[in-house]
């Protein structure tokens, strides 16, 4: 792909996660050391996926569509593939989920958070409809899609990943895990696909 490096670059956490994700932090800690002129937005995320959309989508309203970016983790992979539809722009996905309201369904209640579980918040029932009222068909870009995915992946299936994403590019790793521990051997890649280095 030839296109012009982003400009702007968002990053989206997955369920339970925080703007203090190992991967998260491995992004700003680079954008801050490499990529200062890049603005760089990696918000936390509200329970309610319309009310995260909602934020999401205002936030980014005066951003160029041609040069901007969404790298997202998990939930944040399905927010990206969201965000990457409504605006044609590139996105990297990090084990997205798929079918994120069936996944979800069973995590109704109150939850803690994974970086600090003194951190609750409650996951409602209609929480489960927004999401499927999020669920977009077949990409229409594939193109502007790199996929990371790992067999190892204990929470999502990875046959499910790559088969939501034909046509794109997708990194298939044999090991790994949810978290992609090895993010640092992936990050390179990462970034050529946004134009950055």
């Amino acid at each position: 792909m030839t296109a012009r490096p982003v400009t702007h670059l968002l990053y989206l956490h997955g369920f339970r996660s925080s703007p203090q994700s190992t991967k998260a932090l491995q992004v700003a800690q680079r954008m801050r050391e490499r990529h200062p002129d890049v603005v760089w937005w990696c918000p936390q995320l509200p329970p309610s996926p319309r009310a995260a959309l909602s934020m999401l989508m205002a936030g980014i309203a005066s951003w160029p569509r041609e040069t901007m970016g969404v790298i997202g983790s998990s939930l944040g992979g399905f927010y990206a593939t969201h965000v990457a539809e409504r605006t044609g722009c590139r996105a990297v996905l990090l084990n997205p989920a798929v079918h994120a309201s069936r996944d979800l369904a069973k995590y109704v209640g109150e939850q803690a958070s994974w970086h600090d579980p003194a951190e609750r918040f409650h996951f409602a029932p209609e929480f489960v409809d927004e999401l499927r009222a999020l669920e977009c068909g077949p990409v229409k870009h594939p193109e502007s899609y790199f996929a990371v995915i790992a067999k190892g992946d204990e929470v999502l299936d990875w046959r499910e990943m790559t088969g939501r994403y034909p046509g794109a590019r997708v990194k298939l790793l044999e090991g790994s895990d949810h978290a992609l521990s090895d993010f640092d051997d992936h990050v390179d890649e990462v970034f050529a696909f946004l134009g950055l280095s």
